[in-house]
Parts: structure tokens; C-alpha cells; sequence
């Protein structure tokens, strides 16, 4: 499955400044790993961001998120976001941002 490369490169270029990121076919799309976590990824043209179950009400609040429901059931901590809650860079970074923050709270694997 087919996944929005240019906005992938624009998440590789917000985490170039963090150490441990990997990436990884996931979802249908690719993941971004940070410290053996998952952080953010993409599937399709929407952002795939990790939140965590205390952060995940909060995150479905803002504009063009909704739950991720990739196995028709949604994961709880995981929002997707379209794209317009990420089309200014402001925007993207706040969304990533989130799921650094999610992901370094982790131990890493």
C-alpha cells in the first residue's frame, strides 16, 4: 500500500535531531521508531500519531483527528490525522512532537 512519501520526509526531517530512530513497514505504510518504540507514521496521506491512552481523548479534541481503526477497532493511544491537522509545519511538528514525547516516556527496546 501506497503512503504519502513527501510528508514522510518532512517527519524524517523533524526527528533527524533525535538519536535511535528507525523506520519500519507497519500499518501499510512506514513507522518511525524511536529507541526500538513506535512514535509516528504514516498510511496513506494520513499521519499516524502515538499518543498514549492518558493523551488520547485530548488528541481526538484537536481538528482532523480521529481514532485509528486500522483493524475496525480502535487502538486506544493512536490517533490518525488528516491532512489538514498537519498541512503547516507548526502543525506537523506539534502532532510529532506528541509522539516523541509518548515514545521517550517508554523504556526503550
Amino acid at each position: 500500500m501506497a503512503y504519502d512519501e513527501m510528508l514522510a520526509e518532512r517527519i524524517r526531517n523533524l526527528l533527524g535531531r533525535h538519536q535511535g530512530v528507525t523506520e519500519k513497514k507497519m500499518f501499510g505504510g512506514i513507522a518511525f521508531m524511536l529507541r526500538g518504540n513506535m512514535c509516528c507514521g504514516v498510511v496513506r496521506n494520513d499521519l499516524v500519531v502515538r499518543v498514549g491512552p492518558k493523551k488520547y481523548e485530548e488528541a481526538l479534541a484537536k481538528p482532523h483527528a480521529r481514532p485509528m481503526d486500522f483493524t475496525g477497532r480502535p487502538l486506544k493511544g493512536m490517533v490518525y490525522v488528516g491532512p489538514g491537522g498537519y498541512r503547516g509545519e507548526e502543525d506537523l511538528a506539534k502532532w510529532v512532537k506528541r509522539s516523541v514525547d509518548r515514545a521517550t516516556s517508554l523504556p526503550p527496546k
